[in-house]
Order: structure tokens, then sequence, then C-alpha cells
């Protein structure tokens, strides 16, 4: 499936549900990327991005604003300086080696996807960058149901000097040609072990990018059956046990197998903006990780949209994606949703003091 990566979502949706609702339409939040739509029939797939174009659920104002889920088995957000550890699954990955900058590379990755992620990773948090900013404002420790957070709460916390805790190439076989849920959640439990993070306690701030190789097709992605590009969720909803305490991943797939459905392209031109995906689709599950860990006990809007699901997408004004500068490059990323925008009010940012 392929859209035009620089057309405008939904342009009219948000007008419609104003005439809908009654309620004047937060003009640069557009239509979210319905990623609850789907998680109220799967029970997992939460923060899914789908692909570029796709209707969305409109945004109405403040009534749509994040409020605070109270806290899904002890855990809203992440409340630690962000750990990411990124899972290259399946021998289709082929032999690995190190780039100038250290980063491992991966001869089945035709993309060179995998020190992309490295770097991006890597760099979150340096230059004082203003995105990671934008998902520090939620916390944990207040009422379910507030949307503000009082300054003593815990806050999700920022990344400073890079959220980057370990990279693992798990070539001990091939991966399924199509994984089920099931599948990934054990696999981000092997990672846990792996890495050593063998407690609760190891595993409070961290999270796990299970990233399948090219040409697989992980809980159905880029099948005849799938419009959507990665989901994230916790162990505690499905059929594994974890020996290690409650463990956050996402599904990651193989982002440049679906082209501008999945964001080849929508921030820059050329061979450089053909992998624009990547950081843009594995930011925004990063993103909604930190704000909502175990779902949906963190942050979520009345229709159980996380604070990236409502930004997906926009390709221009307020909270469009955009490049942002860190100390290992520069890489596109969509904008999250910020309560106290606008004065609260609501809205999409990039960056924030």
């Amino acid at each position: 499936m392929s859209h035009n990566p620089r057309r405008l979502r939904r342009a009219g949706v948000v007008a419609a549900a104003t005439i809908a609702v009654g309620i004047a339409a937060v003009p640069m939040a557009n239509a979210g990327d319905r990623g609850s739509t789907l998680n109220r029939v799967q029970g997992y797939r939460h923060g899914v991005v789908h692909y570029l174009g796709l209707p969305g659920l409109p945004i109405i104002g403040n009534l749509n604003n994040l409020s605070y889920g109270g806290g899904n088995s002890g855990v809203g957000v992440t409340t630690g300086s962000p750990k990411v550890y990124l899972v290259f699954w399946g021998s289709q990955w082929g032999t690995a080696g190190t780039d100038a900058n250290g980063n491992t590379t991966l001869s089945g990755d035709p993309k060179s996807t995998a020190p992309r992620l490295q770097s991006f990773f890597k760099g979150l948090g340096t230059n004082n960058e203003g995105w990671s900013k934008v998902m520090a404002q939620y916390c944990e420790g207040v009422a379910a149901g507030a949307q503000t957070c009082p300054a003593g709460a815990p806050h999700v916390g920022y990344p400073t000097g890079g959220a980057l805790a370990g990279v693992w190439v798990d070539n001990s076989a091939a991966t399924p040609g199509q994984a089920t849920a099931d599948q990934l959640a054990q696999e981000a439990i092997k990672a846990a072990g792996h890495f050593g993070n063998t407690t609760a306690a190891s595993n409070r701030n961290a999270q796990y990018a299970i990233l399948s190789p090219t040409g697989t097709h992980p809980d159905g992605y880029n099948t005849t059956s799938s419009t959507w590009c990665a989901w994230h969720d916790w162990t505690g909803d499905f059929n594994v046990t974890s020996p290690y305490g409650g463990i956050a991943f996402a599904n990651d797939p193989y982002i440049p197998d679906t082209g501008s459905s999945c964001g080849a392209n929508f921030v820059n031109p050329g061979a450089a903006g053909e992998i624009d995906g990547v950081t843009i689709v594995d930011g925004h599950e990063y993103s909604e990780v930190i704000t909502d860990q175990f779902p949906a006990g963190g942050w979520t809007d009345l229709q159980g949209e996380e604070n990236a699901d409502k930004c997906a997408w926009i390709s221009s004004g307020q909270g469009a994606s955009t490049n942002i500068t860190l100390s290992t490059g520069s890489f596109p990323v969509q904008s999250t949703w910020a309560n106290d925008f606008n004065n609260g009010q609501g809205g999409c940012e990039i960056t924030h003091a």
C-alpha cells in the first residue's frame, strides 16, 4: 500500500468533529492514527502507528487532553532515565560488524537501519534537545483522571546523555516469517535475561525494541490484512510468563519494507529520506512507552489514544514532523501531544521548554 508522503493527514476530519460536537477543535492536531480503535479489538497493539493517509480519530479541544490511567501493576510512566535496548531478532540480520561511530552494522540490513537507530537513541538527551522534554511533563503518583502533574510527582525521566542501554543481535535462530504477538513478548523476556535485567527493579525504566529483519511479517506486518507500522505493549498482556517482572517492549518491524506508507521521504527527499520512517515510527513507540509503560495505566485521551498517536503524520503547520539535531546527527521525528500547550488546551509539539 502506498500513499503520497507529503499529503496532509485527513483534511476536514477535525472540522467534521467540530460540527458534530459543537466544540472548537485544536487546529494544529489534525487526526490521530487510530491506535485505540484497534486496541479495543485486539487487547494489545497499543500506540499503533497506522499507514500514512488512513482516517484518524478527531481531536476535540481540551476535552481530549491526556489523562492519567491510575497505573497498571503499580507502573504508570518511566520515571528514571529511559533505557532502550535494541534487539535485532533473527539470523536473517546476517553478519555483524562495527562502523566508524562504534555502531553495530548488519549484512542483512539493506537500508542500514541498525546504525541509524543506534545513533538516534545514543543522541537523545544530548544538545539539550527539547523533543524529550515534551514527554517529561507527564507523571505518575496522581489520581486517575488527572490531566496535570504537580512539581513533586515522579515525572517521566529525561534521557540525559543518551537513551541507548544495549544492543543485541539474537542470531541463535531464524526469526519466524510471521511471528505471533506472544513470540514477540517472549523475545523481550529473553532479551531482558540476556542483558542481565533479571528483576522487576532492573526493568522499571527499561524498554526493549524487538526489531525484525527485512522480509518478515511480525504479527502480520506488511501483509494484505495489515495497515500499520509498529506498536508497543507489556508482557502482562500476553500468554507468557516473565520471571523478571513486567517488561515493556515494542514490535518494530523492518520499516523500509512498507515505503511511504510508513514514512519514507516524509521529511527528507532523496535516498537519505528513504529511512525517515525508521526514527519517526520507532521514536513514536519509544515516546509512548515512557508515558504509558504498562498500557493503559499511563497517559491516554478519552478515546484511548496515547501522546504520539494524536500527532502522527502531520506534514505542515504546528506539530509537523521535522528533523531534530542531536550530538550524533540529524534525525526526523514526529511531534507528541503536550497537555500544557496553548494555555492547557493541548496540542502537538516537537520541542518543549
